[in-house]
């Protein structure tokens, strides 16, 4: 772990290769687990107010359970979360004609219904975000299902961090990102 601003980050963003491999996990993260998608405070009064713009790209299922439960709900962690269908995969998934998950919400932004691409902690996965007080750890979340995204990241030579980057200078900004790209090259070196 290393102390970047106000962030502890773990090595493992940096020695670890990952590329989303769609056509091997169908987008499996999107629709197993437990919970649904965390969400920070702001993302859950977005959630609301995009909700009849985003709705046309939805599923029925998808459509009743956010009807039922809400836009978004409290989870078992006492944290926000999105609602799922069936116990399984989130409310806002929708499948392609190859039966590969894709997001409803980042479908809606693709089409310029809405500005908002999607929850930051599903554009920063596999890295998960934790805030405490002082300080947010940023960690690798290492799942089985995504082991083929771990062979495709270590065929094509792409460490974590700059395979969610976009995400990464979304979060914490282009000089965090920056300073964090230092970091690595040196630690790479080093």
């Amino acid at each position: 772990m290393f102390q970047l601003g106000k962030t502890i980050v773990s090595e493992e963003i940096i020695e670890n290769d990952f590329v989303c491999n769609l056509s091997a996990c169908k987008g499996a993260c999107c629709v197993d687990g437990e919970a649904g998608a965390p969400l920070e405070d702001k993302e859950t009064e977005i959630l609301v107010d995009i909700y009849s713009k985003v709705k046309p790209f939805l599923r029925p299922e998808g459509i009743a359970e956010i009807e039922k439960q809400g836009a978004f709900i409290r989870g078992e962690d006492g944290e926000w979360e999105t609602p799922l269908v069936n116990g399984s995969e989130c409310a806002y998934v929708i499948f392609d004609d190859k039966g590969i998950t894709k997001c409803g919400l980042e479908e809606a932004y693709n089409q310029g219904a809405t500005k908002w691409k999607k929850p930051v902690s599903c554009h920063l996965y596999p890295i998960r975000v934790r805030e405490y007080s002082e300080l947010t750890a940023v960690n690798y979340h290492k799942w089985e299902i995504c082991d083929p995204a771990c062979s495709l990241g270590n065929e094509l030579k792409v460490p974590i961090y700059k395979f969610v980057k976009e995400a990464l200078i979304r979060k914490f900004g282009k000089k965090w990102y920056s300073e964090l790209e230092q970091i690595a090259i040196e630690h790479t070196n080093g």
